[in-house]
């Protein structure tokens, strides 16, 4: 099940809720307001930078877009085969081109501040790609494939079974390597 096109329309619900206006919206956040619309709106499909702005404008943790489960304060557990449903974000909201697509591993943990995924990345040959960041931290394990990550100014290459830790603060993109398919573990801690 693709859960891409309710994104959208939990953003509009919760700003909505809270009387925030677009405007608002767009530019605590650092967007523009025909990008928030078009979010809204399910046109564009953007990638966590941008939903964790509106995430930390809303007041709400990344995961609140990303699934629907009920609460959990136990431990959590995702057998396999259980994840199978996925989000898919695009690396550029301007042309809504989706090429990773997300299997949320603790969609049911209330109150989290980890949200953990493996994540499909689609062989793309595309160069044209833009950096951004946003508050917390990644963790990215690669576990099929290879992995470019354009941090900053620098970039690294990781092969199967090498991770990465980063502040994701720093500018960055992660794709695959030189149009090859690739999949990850990647943990997305976001600060309260």
């Amino acid at each position: 099940m693709d859960c891409t096109n309710i994104i959208g329309e939990k953003i509009k619900s919760l700003r909505s809720t809270q009387e925030i206006s677009i405007q608002e919206l767009a530019e605590r956040a650092g967007l523009t307001v025909e990008q928030v619309s078009r979010i809204e709106e399910n046109i564009d499909i953007p990638s966590l930078a941008p939903l964790i702005k509106i995430a930390r404008v809303l007041g709400v943790r990344l995961g609140t877009f990303l699934d629907d489960q009920p609460n959990e304060t136990g431990p959590v557990i995702c057998r396999k085969g259980e994840a199978d449903d996925t989000i898919g974000f695009s690396n550029n909201a301007t042309q809504a081109r989706q090429h990773m697509h997300y299997h949320s591993l603790a969609r049911s943990k209330a109150d989290r501040h980890m949200d953990p995924f493996i994540i499909d990345i689609e062989a793309d040959s595309e160069k044209d790609f833009f950096l951004s960041g946003h508050e917390g931290e990644e963790f990215i394990m690669v576990l099929k494939g290879e992995l470019e990550i354009s941090y900053g100014k620098s970039t690294y290459r990781l092969k199967e079974g090498d991770t990465i830790y980063y502040d994701s603060i720093v500018p960055h993109h992660v794709h695959a390597a030189e149009g090859q398919a690739a999949q990850i573990l990647a943990v997305v801690y976001t600060p309260a």
